[in-house]
């Protein structure tokens, strides 16, 4: 009698966890690429990122989104599938960003040190060597 009194608490608590495991399993993969985009965006370097991380993830997420038109699974991992490539060309789209940003700004620097008057162009010596 106890379990029929308690079954209007544990449906809806099981609901509950049900729906927050499928959010945990959603947006879990996400979650450690949201303080490395800050860190990106904040230091404007990409240098420690890898893009073939983001290639690799791109991929299986693009597979297993083919793979559920054969054969359906869960859609909390279709959802995850699809947050991931956004997530991905999202750090794609920043990484690229700042790297043209910064090889432009390596470019004028070293254009403008060249064309400085003050400072004194180097070349070095011709050398002739007798060969043998």
């Amino acid at each position: 009698m106890e379990a029929e009194g308690l079954d209007w608490l544990l449906v809806p608590l099981h609901q509950l966890v049900s729906w927050g495991a499928a959010a945990a399993m959603v947006f879990g993969g996400v979650v450690p690429y949201v303080p490395q985009y800050r860190d990106i965006r904040r230091t404007q370097n990409a240098d420690g990122f890898s893009t073939y991380v983001c290639l690799v993830l791109l991929v299986a997420n693009i597979l297993r989104i083919l793979f559920w038109f054969g054969r359906r699974f869960e859609s909390p991992l279709l959802w995850q599938s699809a947050i991931m490539i956004l997530t991905m060309l999202l750090m794609l789209k920043l990484c690229t960003e700042v790297r043209v940003a910064n090889e432009l700004n390596a470019r004028r620097r070293s254009f403008t040190a060249a064309d400085s008057k003050d400072e004194e162009v180097k070349v070095a010596p011709r050398r002739s060597f007798l060969v043998l």
